[in-house]
């Protein structure tokens, strides 16, 4: 019997989603064992197991695994199927870059969000316009390429997205769908696949 994986996870967590995508994508998701796990607990145990305490962390028998883009090209090599990250040329290229877009603006709304939890005297309005101002930047440039966006056959349209679901999921009131028709047209379709709806992010109860 194959030993599963060990997954430190958040179900908010776009990161962790992206990976549970891949898992889902490449057939891997029954082998998860899932640990929910808060980052921000004072008192998590996650820091044994990725010194960095973030999530997603993976645990596979040659150790443990950090940052989702490591995790999911680990997940790429384990299935014989077609590839989501592709060869060195072109199309490599470009899934990647899209995969940075993406990733970055995951990351940018992140931290928008922490900062606007602060207490009122404490936050940054300049911050978190910075950080909205950078995913619009992201969002705009991914409607001028939208006509090359594939299906979840590659690591940037995966993380494209759940970047597009988390903003649904933390910034609907931004309706980054406004002036971006290709684009909206594009998550439409993509999000209904199987391993997007099974991963729709939703607030602990």
């Amino acid at each position: 019997m194959t030993e599963p994986f060990q997954l430190r996870y958040s179900a908010t967590s776009p990161f962790v989603r992206k990976v549970m995508v891949v898992a889902m994508e490449t057939g891997l998701a029954d082998r998860f064992e899932r640990i929910g796990t808060n980052p921000w607990d004072a008192k998590t145990d996650l820091p044994k197991d990725n010194p960095l305490c973030k999530v997603p962390a993976l645990k596979t028998p040659e150790g443990w695994l950090y940052d989702s883009l490591v995790i999911c090209e680990y997940l790429d090599s384990l299935h014989p199927g077609a590839k989501l990250f592709p060869p060195p040329g072109p199309a490599r290229w470009q899934a990647l870059r899209h995969h940075a877009l993406a990733d970055g603006a995951m990351d940018a709304a992140i931290l928008r969000r922490l900062e606007s939890q602060r207490p009122e005297g404490q936050r940054s309005q300049g911050w978190m316009d910075r950080q909205k101002a950078l995913v619009e930047r992201v969002l705009d440039a991914l409607e001028k390429d939208a006509k090359t966006l594939v299906d979840l056959s590659d690591i940037g349209a995966i993380t494209i997205a759940v970047m597009l679901g988390y903003l649904d999921f933390r910034f609907a009131a931004d309706e980054w769908r406004k002036g971006r028709p290709r684009l909206a047209a594009w998550y439409g379709r993509v999000s209904q696949n199987a391993s997007m709806l099974a991963t729709v992010p939703k607030d602990p109860a």
